[in-house]
């Protein structure tokens, strides 16, 4: 029987880079080169980024399969998220590979995610080939950041064969690379050649007993679940029954039966009779089947261990609108409707968790980050759902009389004059400098700081440093609870009365503070419809009329001038909210509210809080 036969044909990769570095671009041009597309064949831009939120945003959310074929040996990629935020997807797919490209920017240099994914390919003994990418950029620092970049690889413990990690310096936007400055090239060649001869080909017994790792799961209304997975040994076929099982979960052990197999060629799945050992696969017909199984011969199970998921550190509260404007614009509004949404989430998606409560109509929604939370709002909005939000609150753990907390490691870079003023938020935030760096006429700091207190303060800021900063964290780890934290130092301006918003009303409304809405608006009592610069909520009249008299003052009917509204997206109506407020999302509007909407409510449960903390 042969063992463990390298599959020369073959290799199995993954990019991993920052936010916005340019792998996406990269993975284009690979496509290209390798004759993925037809010469005339019109393609988009990041062909990638398939799904809307991804083009709208310019970021990665969800891992997704590639493959490109130079001189005979197909090049399985894997591109995968550049945010902490869906590190969930990063870390399974990283199981399916054999070795990784670490894309960094030439000006910028590795990011926190860069340094967060790293770790998980460094700790599964991965090659690393290392490309330093945007070379045309006018304010490369090529020579520094190789060093920061080997001074990562050393602070993560590569092993020695790791710290050589060959660099090759390209520009994914004109798609060239090359090994030697000097010597600059006209495509992508050099770094194909060392794909091929630096990275290991995949190695398997085909004759063996089959296994494959469910790493990923898709999901499609005409065939249910869709699995995805690395061949690790045997050969899977179509029509092939089988046994599904755990290593984590001895429970997991059933037959079942594949009705259809798939293999990523180019873009597409292409249906296949049959994959080998090395092969990165598609199949569907086992219908509950999870990430973390693992698919053995009939009666031969053999599960493998599956890479540890990092636990959630922020949690939502998801109900059913309630609002009076409930129903008016969604098409799924039901607690059954919302609870069916959010369990079908958690097939695909590893790193949510979802609980239910003591009210029928409320579920718990636990995520990595705002940004994770905040794709799912955004999907389920354009999908149809209408529902409401919580603010979001941090995870906290207690361990031996301790309250534990999230604690990030946050990244800015900003100009100098505005480092002031930087310094001072991050101090009200119980932000801890640990180490500050001067680059050009810019400054980048590391903090390490508590997770709430970075809820709402990237508007803040932007605002601070005049739009010109950056701004990055990751999960570092959980630490002691290192007590209040000083947040939103506004107050909202809330809608007295129900109608629809006057030029008049909006006149009048706008001098206690800035506006969300114009005129010819509905609004509701209770809906918050601006915020004032004093740390109270003021409510106003938007729907007030002018009343008319007989008699005309000079300059009476000159018109009102009215400042534009202030437009909120969703991040940022999330980051805006209080405790006391709600957020209402339906396809076609966000808009915060407050929990109470009754005025006298209100002021009954304002007066009870406080008098309870006298």
């Amino acid at each position: 029987m042969v063992k463990d036969l390298k599959r020369e044909d073959l290799r199995n990769i993954a990019i991993i880079a920052h936010v916005d570095h340019g792998k996406t671009t990269l993975v284009d041009k690979m496509l290209k080169q390798s004759g993925t597309f037809r010469e005339n064949q019109v393609v988009e831009e990041r062909v990638m980024d398939s799904n809307d939120l991804e083009r709208e945003r310019g970021i990665t959310i969800l891992a997704k399969n590639t493959s490109a074929n130079y001189k005979g040996v197909k090049i399985n990629i894997v591109d995968t998220p550049g945010h902490a935020d869906f590190g969930g997807e990063v870390e399974r797919v990283l199981k399916m590979v054999n070795g990784v490209l670490l894309l960094v920017d030439a000006s910028e240099g590795p990011m926190p995610q860069t340094r967060f994914v790293l770790e998980h390919a460094l700790a599964l003994n991965h090659k690393v080939i290392v490309l330093i990418n945007k070379i045309d950029r006018p304010d490369r620092r090529i020579d520094e950041v190789v060093d920061e970049v080997l001074e990562l690889l050393m602070d993560l413990g590569a092993s020695d064969d790791q710290l050589d990690s060959p660099f090759i310096y390209c520009s994914s936007r004109q798609g060239i690379a090359m090994e030697d400055l000097d010597h600059p090239a006209e495509d992508l060649t050099p770094l194909f050649e060392k794909i091929l001869n630096y990275f290991d080909p995949p190695e398997g017994d085909p004759e063996g007993d089959l296994q494959v790792l469910v790493s990923s799961i898709d999901y499609n209304e005409y065939v249910g679940r869709i699995a995805v997975g690395r061949v690790e040994r045997g050969t899977i076929r179509q029509n092939q029954e089988i046994t599904i099982c755990d290593y984590h979960d001895a429970a997991v052990n059933y037959k079942a039966k594949i009705t259809a197999l798939y293999q990523i060629d180019g873009l597409d799945r292409t249906p296949v009779e049959e994959a080998t050992a090395g092969d990165i696969v598609s199949f569907s017909g086992i219908e509950n089947v999870n990430i973390g199984n693992t698919v053995c011969a009939l009666n031969q199970p053999d599960p493998l261990p599956f890479v540890k998921i990092s636990e959630p550190t922020v949690e939502m509260t998801f109900s059913v609108n309630d609002s009076p404007f409930a129903g008016r614009e969604g098409k799924f509004v039901t607690s059954r409707q919302l609870r069916e949404r959010l369990f079908r989430e958690l097939l695909k998606d590893v790193s949510l968790r979802v609980e239910e409560t003591d009210n029928t109509d409320q579920f718990r929604v636990m995520g990595r980050g705002e940004m994770h939370l905040s794709i799912l709002i955004e999907n389920m909005r354009r999908e149809g759902y209408e529902f409401q939000v919580s603010t979001p609150k941090v995870l906290f753990k207690h361990v031996e009389g301790k309250v534990l907390e999230p604690y990030e490691e946050l990244v800015i870079d900003v100009p100098e004059e505005t480092m002031g003023t930087v310094m001072e938020s991050m101090g009200q935030r119980k932000g801890e400098l640990r180490s500050m760096q001067p680059v050009g006429n810019r400054v980048k700091m590391e903090f390490i700081i508590p997770s709430r207190g970075l809820f709402g303060y990237r508007n803040e800021f932007m605002t601070n440093t005049r739009g010109e900063g950056i701004m990055t964290s990751v999960f570092y780890d959980y630490d002691e609870y290192k007590g209040e934290v000083e947040q939103r130092g506004t107050g909202s301006l809330v809608a007295f009365e129900s109608g629809e918003s006057v030029t008049y009303g909006l006149f009048n409304a706008q001098e206690r503070g800035t506006l969300f809405i114009g005129p010819g608006e509905q609004v509701y009592a209770g809906m918050v419809v601006g915020f004032s610069p004093k740390n109270e909520d003021l409510t106003v009249n938007v729907c007030k009329k002018k009343q008319m008299t007989n008699t005309r003052a000079s300059g009476s009917d000159e018109a009102l001038r009215l400042t534009p509204p202030r437009r909120m997206s969703l991040e940022e109506a999330i980051e805006f909210m209080n405790d006391d407020e709600l957020l209402e999302v339906t396809p076609d509007h966000y808009r915060i509210r407050k929990r109470l909407l009754d005025h006298a409510d209100r002021m009954r449960a304002l007066k009870r809080s406080k008098t309870a903390n006298q």
